[in-house]
This record gives structure tokens, C-alpha cells and sequence, in this order.
């Protein structure tokens, strides 16, 4: 039997905005989903039922910052007492609310960002559930959700495992292989170290223990036009030496030019066949 590819999707800033309920749905991995399927048949002619080769699960975080986001909105009026503009004002609110919300404070009862990873660790064990313990692991992150995507996988690397993970290989994060961030802030996060810190490994450092001839990747698209999105492999040359950045033009005549880029990588070939080239990839150094 074929051994399946594990992905992770996380979503990005402002997905508990109620403006934009089309993607607050714990569903919204399902269009970026079907499209790397169909790519595989593309790139596995040879291979009976190749988009099955794929198990895909969300990583839906934006409950855990929802409800405190929606009671502070109230309270503050901004429906009744501030102008709108088009509806960026709910974005940009709810997008410096879910930054904010997430960093780690003191107190570990009170963490947003110990609740998040957790949801993170719960998608790890549907994971291993449905592909198997030793699948290999591709994540692909948006937003501020490459920044999730990066802590997570920092601590799991740095042995700090949340108390709900099971031990085994891709719960442990040992299978993780490919990484691919849209949109990303990761470079805000760097702000928070002395030479911007040091990049999370891609593959795994266990990885060459179950998949000794198996290379790792860590592409990150931006949109120039994406004023939430930024380049990653200038931040040190540590970053340079584990990811490489890629430009793309994202969105439509109505997107494309402005900052509702930030919410087309989903869609955009540019991103998916580069994408599903590197699952692809993958998929023939383990089976074949």
C-alpha cells in the first residue's frame, strides 16, 4: 500500500471577522484541497487514484481569539460610532486583534497561544489517524498562521510537545518535510529576538531516521501588492540558508492591485502547481 501525504492548512489573520464569513469556515481548506488533487492526477498520470494520496485537514484556530474579539468589538461601538471603509476597518480590526491575542504571556492559563497550538496538536493526531505515524508531513501556513505554523513546529523541534500529542513520528513533528508559507508575518516575529533569531529546520532534523533520502522544502509566496505579506530568506542568513522566497501575482482585476490580495494565494496557480510539484515530489521518493 502507498504511503499517503499528511497536510496541515492553517488560516491566517482576520478569519473570525463576521464580514468575511465565506472563510471562517472550519471547511475553508476544502478549495486549496481540491486543487493540489488535481494536480496530482496531472503529475501521478501513472498512479490509480492519485488525489487520494493527499489527506488534508484544517487547522481552525479562529474560534479560540473569536469571542473575545467580538465582545471587545461591541464594546468599543465601532459598528455604531466609526466609519467602515468598505469593511477594512472590521478587517484591520480583527487582524491586529488575532496578533496580539496570540503572543505568549506569563500566566499558562490564560494563553491564547497555548490553546491555538493545542488546536494545532489535535490536527497532527487526525493526521496520523487517516494517513498513518509515519506519513510525511507537508504544512502549508497563511498569514499570521505561518507564524503559528513556525512556533509550533519550533517547540516540537526544541522538545516542547503539548501534553495531548500522541508519541509517534508525525506527532512528534520527526516526518515533517515541506513547508509552505503565504502571505506571511514571519518576519514581525523576528523583531522579537537579537539578530532576528534562528529559522525553524526544514525537513526535521529526525526526518533521515524514517526517510534517509528524502529532501525537505520551504517556499514562501509573496504578492508585492500584499501589504500583509512579506519576504522571508532576507531576515538572516540563517533564514537564506532553509527557505527561498518566491514572488507571485495573486488575485483578479479587483484583488490583484490591493491589499484583498492578501486572501487570494488560495486560488492562485502560481502558488498551487509549484505546491503540489513539491507533494509530487515527495510521494515518488517514498513509493517508488
Amino acid at each position: 500500500m502507498a504511503q499517503k501525504i499528511a497536510i496541515a492548512v492553517i488560516h491566517g489573520i482576520g478569519q473570525a471577522n463576521p464580514e468575511f464569513a465565506d472563510r471562517q469556515s472550519p471547511n475553508y481548506a476544502s478549495g486549496i484541497a481540491a486543487r493540489l488533487q488535481q494536480e496530482m492526477i496531472r503529475l501521478l498520470p501513472q498512479v490509480p487514484d492519485a488525489d487520494l494520496q493527499l489527506i488534508v485537514e484544517p487547522m481552525y484556530w479562529a474560534p479560540v481569539v473569536q469571542k473575545p474579539q467580538d465582545e471587545l468589538f461591541e464594546r468599543l461601538q465601532i459598528r455604531q460610532r466609526l466609519s467602515r471603509f468598505f469593511g477594512l476597518r472590521e478587517f484591520i480590526f480583527h487582524s491586529l486583534a488575532d496578533s496580539i491575542a496570540y503572543q505568549p504571556i506569563a500566566d499558562p492559563e490564560e494563553q491564547i497561544y497555548e490553546d491555538i497550538h493545542s488546536r494545532f496538536a489535535e490536527t497532527l493526531g487526525r493526521l496520523t489517524d487517516q494517513a498513518g505515524e509515519q506519513a510525511p508531513l507537508c504544512v502549508i501556513a497563511h498569514s499570521l498562521g505561518s507564524a503559528i505554523a513556525s512556533n509550533f513546529l519550533w517547540d516540537l523541534q526544541h522538545g516542547r510537545r503539548p501534553t495531548i500529542a500522541r508519541d509517534n513520528p508525525l506527532e512528534r513533528g520527526d516526518t515533517f518535510s515541506l513547508f509552505y508559507t503565504l502571505g506571511s508575518q514571519i518576519p514581525f516575529w523576528s523583531l522579537r529576538f537579537r539578530n532576528f533569531g534562528t529559522p525553524i529546520q526544514v525537513p526535521s532534523p529526525q526526518l533521515p531516521r524514517i526517510y534517509p533520502n528524502l529532501q525537505g522544502q520551504w517556499l514562501n509566496f509573496y504578492d508585492r501588492n500584499d501589504l500583509l505579506g512579506y519576504p522571508i530568506e532576507g531576515i538572516n542568513e540563517e533564514y537564506r540558508q532553509v527557505v527561498k522566497d518566491r514572488e507571485v501575482k495573486v488575485g483578479n482585476l479587483l484583488t490583484g492591485w490591493n491589499t484583498l490580495s492578501h486572501n487570494e494565494y488560495w486560488r492562485s496557480p502560481a502558488v498551487i502547481k509549484p505546491i503540489a510539484e513539491g507533494l509530487a515530489g515527495v510521494w515518488r521518493q517514498v513509493n517508488l
